[in-house]
């Protein structure tokens, strides 16, 4: 197991299915799979003093994470979000406002386990509340910030969004964020590489990655570029696919794993998560390795 210690940041809830509930939040759907990938991680969040918010540190704490930063609350409910799937499996979602993960605390512990850190991932909605004031403190101290947008309409503003990209060592896009997120800067270009050398540029980002579904991921990494054409699958639902990609990518950079390998092992747990129901299949890293690599 890695020694070198990856911090999630942000929201844990209840993703509200038609056939029931099943555990997520883009943050936690990251921890979960670094450390299902045998990385070393600690996890920030907060959840209510209710039924659901115990429901969520029994079974984190099940499934061998450490619940030891994870707030609670008495005057806010646990996170829920209601999940709807088309045909073809894509998710479309309803988020509960005003939830713990709303209002998690920067404590002096918490400060200094950012500090010491390897890594730091984050994404936009922990900034749609008060615990934006904790996520500032944290990107003041850590040494490798990984912003993901995962932007939820209508939960960002572009002036917030511009000054936690400022903040970030490192941008994580799907195509579709990537494109509207350029257009807002201002971007004259119209090729997705234009766009990201565009943002990299004016956010002063050296590591920017885009994912594009089905057809795989795309990585500037100091100025070189690396690519992943995907992996043909069938789509159960996508929930979590994008954060389980963000998840095998980083604990590659921060271990120091080629990078080509690394982006394509990325693509391969998306798919294999797209593959399965929910965000958090039990997937190993034999499981990957087999995908990837069949032969």
């Amino acid at each position: 197991m890695s020694a070198k210690n990856i911090i999630c940041f942000g929201e844990i809830l209840w993703d509200l299915f038609p056939t029931g509930k099943m555990l997520g939040g883009a943050p936690f759907n990251v921890a979960n799979t670094l450390f299902s990938l045998g990385g070393k991680v600690s996890f920030i969040s907060r959840v209510g003093q209710d039924e659901l918010g115990n429901a969520i540190l029994i079974q984190v704490e099940n499934q061998g994470l450490s619940s030891a930063f994870i707030q609670q609350d008495h005057l806010h409910e646990t996170g829920k979000v209601f999940v709807t799937l088309d045909e073809g499996g894509s998710a479309q979602y309803e988020m509960a406002e005003d939830a713990a993960w709303d209002f998690i605390e920067a404590n002096a512990v918490a400060i200094k386990t950012v500090r010491d850190a390897e890594a730091f991932v984050f994404g936009s909605l922990a900034a749609r509340a008060a615990s934006k004031k904790a996520l500032q403190s944290f990107l003041k101290v850590s040494k490798f910030s990984v912003f993901d947008l995962n932007l939820r309409p209508p939960f960002y503003d572009m002036e917030t969004l511009n000054e936690l990209m400022q903040a970030a060592d490192m941008l994580k896009f799907n195509d579709d964020e990537l494109y509207d997120i350029a257009t807002q800067m201002g971007s004259p270009f119209n090729s997705l590489n234009q766009h990201m050398e565009f943002i990299a540029k004016k956010t002063k980002t050296q590591i920017i990655c885009v994912t594009l579904g089905m057809h795989g991921a795309v990585l500037l990494h100091f100025g070189t570029w690396y690519f992943n054409s995907g992996y043909k699958i069938k789509v159960v639902d996508t929930v979590g696919a994008g954060d389980s990609f963000l998840a095998t990518l980083v604990l590659g950079l921060v271990e120091g794993d080629d990078i080509q390998s690394t982006l394509n092992n990325a693509c391969g747990m998306g798919a294999l998560v797209a593959a399965s129901q929910g965000a958090n299949p039990t997937i190993t890293k034999s499981d990957l390795k087999i995908f990837v690599h069949p032969d």
